[in-house]
C-alpha cells in the first residue's frame, strides 16, 4: 500500500515538533520528505519551497509593520498602564475570583478585538501580556488557560464573525472559492453557517477555564528582562511597578487610542493591514510620542518583535507549496471518499478530519480553503449536502487545526508573550492544550452543523 505523501509530512513534522526539534527545521523535514515520497526529487522540493517562500513575502513585510505599531502602541505606555492597573487592583482587592474572571474576559476581549477593531493580529500579545505575567504568577493563574483564552479570540473571530480578518477569511476566501467551484452564494449567510463550529469553541473555551485549568499553577516570579530581574527581589514590588505604570502620561495614552483608531480605519476603507499599521505608526510619529531620533529603535524592536512568528510563517508557506506540488492532497481526499460512498455522517467526519491534518501541516487556515474548496463543493454536492452545509464543512475544515498547529500564529502568538521567563513550553502549553480544547469540539460541532444545516 503506497503511503501518501502529504499525510506522512504532515506526521513526520507534527512528530518532529513534539519531540522539541525547531518549527522550521521541522516544517523543512518534513517538506523535504514528502517531496521525495512522491516523486519530485530534491531540486523540484527545493523549487517549490521557495516558490512559496517567494508568495509568503508579503506575510513578512506585514508582520513586521505590524510589529513596529505594536511597540509603538508600548511606546505610549498603554499596555503598561493596563496591567498596572490589574496589578493594583489584585493589591487592594486580593486574589479573588472576580478579579480573576474580568482578568480572562478583557484577555478574550482584547484578543477579539485584535482581529477586527484593532487590527494588530498577535502583535499585541507580546506587549500586553509579559507585564501581566507578574499578575497571573501572583494570582497561580495556569498559563495553559491563558494561552487556551488568547488562541479562542484569535480563531473565533475569524471564522465566525465576517469584518477585518473574517471578511478575508469567510468573505474573500471561502464564499469566493465555494462559489467558483459552482454553488449560488447569493443567500448564504456566512455567519449562520459558522454559529454552529462557534459554538463548539466556545464549549472549548469553558472547559478550559472551569475543568481543566482550574486548579493552581505555581511559577517562578522571574522578570522579563535582566533590569527588572535585578530590581524585583520581593511580591510587593508588584505595587511599586502599577504605580509607575499608572504615571505615564494621559496624553500618550489618548494618541495611542487614536492611532489605533486611526489604524482601523485605514484598514476598514483600503483592505490593508499593511497600511493601516504605516498609518497608525505615523501618527504615533507626527505626534512626538514616538520621537523622530527613536523612530529607527522603535521600528526595529518591532521588526525584532515579530521576526520568528514571521520566518515560521514564511516557512509554512514553503511547506503548502511543496505540498501542492506533490499532487497528492486530492488523492488523500479521493481515497477517502471511498470509505463512505453515499454515507453523508461518515463523509461530513472524514472530510473534517482531513481538513484537520492539512491545516495542522500548513499552519495557516487561510491557505487551507482554496486547497479544500474545488474538491469539497462538487462532493457535497454529490451526497446532497445543502450550500449552507458545504459552507460550514468547508469553513470548519479550514479552521480546524489552526488552534493546536506548531506552526500557527494563533499559537506562537501565546507563547511569545507567555514565554518571556522560560517557563512556558510552546508545544506542551500551547499546542497541546490548544488542540484538545479546541480542535475536538470544533470537530464535533462542525460535524453537528453538516448533518443538522
Amino acid at each position: 500500500m503506497t503511503i501518501n505523501a502529504v499525510l506522512l509530512a504532515v506526521v513526520i513534522m507534527l512528530g518532529l515538533s513534539l519531540a522539541r526539534v525547531h518549527v522550521v527545521l521541522s516544517l523543512l523535514i518534513g517538506a523535504l520528505a514528502g517531496g521525495l515520497i512522491a516523486g519530485l526529487g530534491v531540486t523540484a522540493t527545493l523549487e517549490a519551497f521557495q516558490e512559496g517562500i517567494q508568495n509568503g513575502a508579503g506575510i513578512a513585510l506585514s508582520y513586521a509593520l505590524l510589529g513596529a505599531f505594536a511597540v509603538a502602541i508600548a511606546h505610549s505606555g498603554l499596555p503598561q498602564s493596563l496591567a498596572g492597573a490589574v496589578i493594583k487592583r489584585i493589591d487592594a482587592g486580593g486574589t479573588s475570583g472576580m478579579i480573576k474572571y474580568t482578568l480572562f474576559a478583557g484577555l478574550v476581549m482584547m484578543s477579539c478585538f485584535s482581529q477586527n477593531l484593532i487590527p494588530i493580529h498577535i502583535a499585541f500579545i507580546p506587549l500586553l501580556v509579559p507585564p501581566l505575567l507578574l499578575a497571573f504568577n501572583r494570582m497561580q493563574i495556569d498559563r495553559r488557560l491563558i494561552a487556551c483564552l488568547l488562541t479562542f479570540g484569535l480563531v473565533t473571530t475569524y471564522m465566525f464573525i465576517p469584518y477585518g480578518f473574517g471578511d478575508i477569511y469567510l468573505n474573500q476566501i471561502m464564499l469566493k472559492n465555494v462559489g467558483e467551484a459552482g454553488i449560488d452564494i447569493t443567500d448564504i449567510s456566512v455567519t449562520k453557517a459558522m454559529a454552529i463550529p462557534a459554538l463548539g469553541m466556545f464549549v472549548g473555551l469553558l472547559t478550559a477555564i472551569f475543568i481543566s485549568y482550574r486548579k493552581p499553577r505555581q511559577y517562578q516570579q522571574l522578570a522579563i528582562n535582566k533590569e527588572e530581574r535585578d530590581a524585583i527581589v520581593e511580591g510587593n514590588d508588584l505595587s511599586k511597578k502599577a504605580a509607575s505604570a499608572q504615571s505615564q502620561s494621559k496624553m500618550k495614552t489618548l494618541v495611542a487610542l487614536a492611532a489605533i483608531v486611526t489604524a482601523f480605519v485605514v484598514q476598514l476603507y483600503t483592505d490593508s493591514l499593511l497600511l493601516g499599521s504605516m498609518f497608525g505608526f505615523a501618527v504615533f510619529m507626527a505626534t512626538g510620542v514616538v520621537k523622530w531620533r527613536d523612530a529607527d529603535t522603535v521600528f526595529n524592536d518591532g521588526i525584532k518583535l515579530m521576526a520568528m512568528i514571521g520566518f515560521i510563517m514564511i516557512t509554512a508557506q514553503g511547506f503548502a507549496e511543496v505540498m501542492k506540488a506533490t499532487g497528492e492532497i486530492a488523492p488523500l481526499i479521493d481515497g477517502a471518499t471511498n470509505l463512505f460512498a453515499g454515507n453523508k455522517a461518515v463523509a461530513a467526519l472524514v472530510m473534517l478530519a482531513i481538513g484537520l491534518v492539512v491545516t495542522m501541516g500548513i499552519g495557516s487556515s487561510f491557505s487551507t480553503i482554496p486547497i479544500v474548496a474545488a474538491i469539497y463543493v462538487p462532493l457535497c454536492m454529490s451526497l446532497g449536502f445543502s450550500p449552507l452545509a458545504t459552507v460550514a464543512i468547508i469553513g470548519t475544515a479550514g479552521a480546524l487545526g489552526d488552534a493546536g498547529s506548531p506552526a500557527s500564529d494563533s499559537t506562537l502568538g501565546p507563547t511569545s508573550g507567555l514565554n518571556v521567563d522560560g517557563q512556558h513550553d510552546h508545544i506542551r502549553d500551547s499546542v497541546v492544550p490548544t488542540f484538545l480544547h479546541y480542535n475536538i469540539p470544533l470537530l464535533i460541532f462542525g460535524w453537528i452543523a453538516a448533518m443538522v444545516l
